[in-house]
């Protein structure tokens, strides 16, 4: 698959910013302080949802202030596209969850379907409790489950297609210094 690199930058030139960055450092310090509060005394197990959570992951963990164990886990449902299809997994945890509290770290809650699915595979695998932390909680009435709801969100967010901090646009701008919204979608 050869990429348009000119439509590219070309969707970043045209992008309207709906945080900059100053205002995600600012919400990741917040999300810091109340997890502090409630998950420091429970040694965590945190997992960090590759590929979009890592920027998040980057900057929030250095802002806890307790021990913890750390892994990452990679399952998804985009592959580069702009809309989900099947889940699929490319890398499972390897910590075990039995009796653990696990915080799981993820850059955005949309629909939720692989975020459910993650939140299931903790659970199943013998958590005692999962916890969600997510950069961006998209605002609609279109989540896989009436139920799935992140305990610690960095900033609501319109429903548009997003990009920036971790979240991308067929696979590029993960590292936009903000969250932005592609223009027209």
């Amino acid at each position: 698959m050869s990429v348009d690199i000119a439509h590219i930058r070309q969707v970043m030139a045209e992008a309207d910013c709906l945080y900059s960055n100053a205002e995600v450092e600012v919400a990741i310090d917040t999300m810091a302080a109340a997890i502090n509060s409630e998950v420091g005394d429970s040694n965590p197990v945190v997992f960090c949802v590759m590929n979009g959570g890592l920027i998040f992951s980057g900057k929030l963990l250095p802002k806890l202030d307790f021990p913890l164990e750390l892994s990452y886990l990679h399952a998804t449902r985009y592959r580069n596209e702009t809309s989900g299809g099947e889940l699929f997994w490319k890398a499972k945890p390897e910590i075990s969850f039995i009796d653990r509290d696990v915080l799981i770290i993820d850059d955005i809650l949309d629909e939720g379907h692989t975020l459910g699915a993650i939140i299931d595979f903790c659970r199943h695998a013998g958590a005692k409790n999962v916890r969600i932390a997510v950069l961006v909680d998209k605002t609609h009435d279109r989540k896989a489950r009436p139920d799935l709801k992140a305990d610690y969100v960095g900033m609501p967010c319109v429903d548009r297609y997003v990009f920036g901090y971790g979240m991308d646009y067929k696979g590029y701008w993960r590292n936009a210094p903000g969250i932005y919204a592609v223009k027209g979608m």
